[in-house]
């Protein structure tokens, strides 16, 4: 029998105008504790953020969302905070933040492939 994993996730949001309180959906990340996985998928719909606004700056959602798969993977690039252990590093994505890019509520579910769970959460949830 497979074992089964809890883990948690946020989903990503880019919110180009704030005070409408509008977002698309546009990564996820996922942090299994029993494994020590923490990691970020995501994918942008440039034209679909347009019509929320046509000013949205999408090369700075992109270098956004680029940051948080730096934070998850630990690398150079997420400053400090990539020496943390993967828990902490959660703890940082998932943070609420009144920026453009902004995580949602905490959820969970068990899974037996925390990587795979994440490739479907990212189909599902974003597209």
């Amino acid at each position: 029998m497979t074992e089964r994993l809890a883990y948690q996730y946020v989903v990503l949001r880019c919110v180009p105008r704030v005070e409408r309180e509008e977002f698309v959906n546009v990564g996820v990340v996922l942090y299994c504790h029993a494994t020590d996985f923490l990691a970020a998928a995501w994918h942008v719909d440039a034209e679909r953020l347009r019509a929320f606004d046509p000013l949205v700056d999408v090369d700075r959602v992109c270098d956004a969302l680029d940051f948080v798969d730096a934070v998850c993977a630990g690398r150079v690039r997420a400053g400090v905070v990539a020496g943390k252990p993967t828990t902490q590093r959660f703890g940082f994505v998932k943070a609420p933040r009144s920026t453009v890019l902004q995580p949602g509520p905490v959820h969970g579910g068990v899974t037996t492939d925390p990587s795979r769970q994440l490739e479907r959460l990212i189909h599902q949830l974003v597209g």
